[in-house]
């Protein structure tokens, strides 16, 4: 294979050459991006623990349980402990477009049910002995600058102080996870802090729980304690649905849509459309060097060596498309995965994603390639030098 000569036909037409790599290291880019955001929606999905359940309201989850379920719920057989979660939906008074979950929670049985999580500042007795105390996770905490014995004023929207000023929490524990079913950005804080204040006047709110977090016991059977808790409330007062973790989590990821299907979708276009630009490009290079393919041939060139040098353009072209495009994913993960935190932990680019991306720029090479490389290995010598390209 003549490299040199296959250098200098990429580099003969600098512009167009730029334009098809920044085409398809885009295409390879998106690719890279909406594959993660699937992969990451199946590892969140994959990653839920067997032993946790939650229990919701049956008409909805914005719908609050009443607070006498909890020691109900706590005394059906095979449920080990049991935690309130509250949405809390405020808004950090210094970043108004910021965003990051709040949750109140039982700081006594919160982390015993979540082992997945490890304090890295702070202590978790602190946390758990102070009333006004939150745990906040590390990406939440370096994005902020937030330190431990720092003052976190947090404005509610849901829950509103009756004197207009912003709640405050001090951080007393910064936490971090190592699995995709729990997030590192969170915000925690005891949920007793909450409902004193409002049954003491200082807060407006709704009264009750969002939902409630059962821990099942090693050895007890998750789903007979599900149909127990159910068939508990089955006649009221107000009815709940009881469901597997990861059950829970697809049920909110489901609240944006089938976005998996969108994703392939738009995957689908963004490859078709790259496709017949490569395609274009190498049919126009062909066309182009009509005259040259003769003389090369006049030269001595066989027919596969002329034929050769077309799809090696297209493949040269495509694989640094791609590496510029895998480049970009790489650099763009930390943000994408900050941004995403809320709603998909488990977003990240691993390895069999970075392959999928230098395997469609390959094979988009390749295929581009073939057809004018196939014109080009039959192309008649003489014809080829009467021709102009």
């Amino acid at each position: 294979m003549p490299w040199k000569l296959l250098w200098r036909n990429v580099l003969g037409h600098p512009v167009r050459s730029l334009l098809t790599v920044g085409a398809v290291a885009i295409a390879v880019f998106l690719v890279c991006v909406l594959q993660a955001v699937t992969s990451g929606l199946t590892r969140t999905l994959s990653s839920a623990a067997a032993n946790r359940l939650l229990v919701q309201s049956a008409v909805s989850l914005f719908v609050d349980l009443p607070l006498s379920y909890q020691q109900k719920i706590a005394a059906v057989p095979g449920i080990e402990a049991i935690c309130k979660w509250q949405w809390f939906g405020g808004r950090y008074e210094q970043d108004k477009g910021g965003f990051f979950p709040q949750f109140g929670i039982d700081p006594d049985t919160f982390a015993a049910s979540y082992p997945e999580i490890t304090i890295v500042e702070g202590s978790y007795a602190d946390f758990q002995r102070e009333r006004t105390a939150c745990m906040v996770g590390i990406d939440t905490a370096t994005k902020y600058g937030w330190k431990i014995g720092q003052t976190v004023p947090i404005a509610g929207t849901i829950f509103q102080r009756t004197d207009g000023r912003p709640w405050e929490f001090t951080v007393r524990a910064i936490y971090t996870s190592n699995s995709a079913a729990v997030d590192k950005i969170s915000l925690y804080f005891p949920f007793h802090y909450l409902q004193e204040s409002v049954e003491q006047g200082g807060a407006i709110g709704p009264d009750g729980v969002g939902v409630y977090m059962l821990r099942v016991a090693k050895g007890s059977d998750p789903l007979a304690v599900q149909q127990a808790v159910d068939g508990m409330f089955a006649n009221g007062p107000q009815r709940v649905q009881t469901t597997t973790e990861a059950e829970f989590n697809r049920q909110f990821i489901s609240m944006l849509g089938d976005v998996p299907t969108l994703l392939q979708l738009i995957g689908g276009a963004v490859l078709f459309a790259i496709f017949f630009a490569v395609l274009n490009t190498m049919l126009m290079a062909g066309r182009e060097r009509t005259r040259a393919i003769g003389v090369m041939k006049a030269l001595g060139f066989t027919d596969h060596t002329t034929g050769a040098l077309l799809v090696a353009e297209s493949l040269l072209l495509c694989m640094l498309g791609a590496a510029l495009g895998i480049g970009l994913g790489l650099a763009a993960e930390a943000p994408f995965a900050a941004a995403t935190g809320a709603f998909l932990p488990g977003f990240g680019f691993d390895e069999a994603t970075l392959w999928l991306g230098a395997g469609i720029a390959l094979g988009t090479g390749l295929v581009a390639g073939l057809l004018p490389g196939w014109r080009a290995a039959r192309m008649n010598t003489i014809a080829a030098l009467r021709e102009v390209g």
